[in-house]
């Protein structure tokens, strides 16, 4: 049966061989200003959306074959808005097709002003919460258009902790006017706040989203990036000060139990089905012809419709190896250049590995390569500088 809120989940060990389900849950009762994800407003109670996922899941277990399931995420939308009943049908589906591993990690995104129904997510098998807390400050709430106050946000912090044994905040910081006296104190509340995980995410503007048109009128709603650069060494000294060390760029954990396995599966290079409107996935070698790449119609009617739900692509090695690269270069150890040499026979850029090194934006012990605490700065670029030349 599935896992109960007081299992450990496999943190911190070998993922790359593991298998994960991602349900995207598209609904939001309001979208905020600065969210470019997949979703839209509820038009309808979300059953004939429910009964496709299900459906999708078999499909996907007709490929998978009985591989056990570490990790099951619920994320959206606002996936909280989906009732203990789907809940808990999606579990019990996924651990009859697969079989939840020992310990699997049950996750879900929630918001503060779902805490009336943490006990229900509970009960439905959910023992992880990610709690989109995102600031301390309530006019910086109202600019972000969140539908929760400072107090609410705190008092759903406990009621999440009485319900779940592992829960994670989502803190959004690097807004426009916030100083680093502001952050400092948004920051120490969550730390003093007894959860295990911080997921602190500097604001991004994104093109399509209400943040980037008013931005293309010329507002400034984020800081520039030589203030972005100060908050994020700020937010990793305070977060190490406070037993928080980052084992990812963007993310803090008290222990290794605390680090968040669904995220652990993207960045190890593993398997993930993804099913609901728009959700990726990735599964290797063990299905034919190679990796291969998912997306899910992004509609909610056309996915829940049917019968094709998804594109697929091929990766090539060269793509293959690409995401490996940046991905394995998010977390604390690196990336093991094995690992990546075994699934796609290539390896890093060697001159490029040298370039960085001379930089001191990276480092090296054995095979693995990691990123330098100025490296993780310019993460992004110093990956791509490590990306294997197409024609190798």
């Amino acid at each position: 049966m599935t896992a109960s809120p007081s299992d450990t989940a496999p943190a911190g060990g070998d993922l790359s061989g593991a298998l994960g389900l991602y349900v995207h849950w598209p609904y939001c009762a309001r979208i905020c200003p600065y969210c470019d994800f997949n979703v839209y407003r509820p038009r309808n109670d979300g059953e004939a959306l429910l009964e496709a996922i299900l459906q999708d899941m078999a499909v996907w277990r007709e490929r998978t074959g009985p591989r056990p399931l570490v990790s099951l995420h619920f994320g959206g939308g606002t996936p909280s808005l989906m009732t203990q009943a789907k809940l808990s049908r999606v579990i019990e589906t996924a651990d009859r097709l697969w079989g939840l591993a020992s310990g699997a990690e049950i996750g879900l995104e929630a918001n503060p002003k779902d805490q009336a129904g943490f006990a229900d997510m509970a009960a439905a098998g959910i023992n992880r919460l990610s709690l989109g807390v995102q600031s301390f400050d309530d006019e910086a709430l109202v600019s972000l258009g969140r539908d929760h106050d400072a107090k609410m946000g705190q008092a759903s912090i406990d009621a999440a902790q009485s319900a779940f044994a592992r829960v994670s905040l989502d803190l959004i910081y690097a807004r426009a006017g916030q100083s680093a006296t502001d952050w400092e104190g948004e920051l120490s509340i969550a730390l003093a706040s007894g959860v295990g995980h911080l997921s602190p995410y500097q604001l991004t503007i994104e093109p399509a989203t209400a943040f980037g048109k008013r931005v293309e009128r010329g507002e400034t709603l984020a800081v520039n990036d030589d203030a972005g650069a100060d908050l994020y060494e700020l937010t990793q000294s305070l977060c190490e000060a406070a037993g928080f060390p980052a084992y990812e760029i963007s993310n803090h954990a008290r222990s290794v139990a605390d680090q968040s396995v669904h995220n652990r599966l993207y960045w190890a290079g593993g398997d993930w089905i993804g099913v609901g409107p728009g959700a990726h996935g990735r599964l290797g070698r063990a299905s034919a012809g190679g990796r291969i790449s998912s997306e899910a119609l992004r509609r909610p009617d056309a996915y829940a419709t049917g019968p094709q739900r998804h594109e697929e692509t091929g990766l090539s090695a060269h793509e293959e190896a690409a995401e490996r690269v940046l991905m394995g270069l998010r977390v604390s150890e690196g990336l093991d250049r094995r690992v990546l040499r075994a699934a796609t026979g290539l390896d890093v850029d060697l001159s490029g590995l040298e370039r960085m090194q001379a930089q001191g934006l990276v480092r090296t012990q054995g095979d693995h390569v990691a990123l330098s605490g100025d490296g993780r700065l310019l993460a992004d670029g110093v990956s791509g500088e490590l990306v294997p030349d197409e024609e190798a």
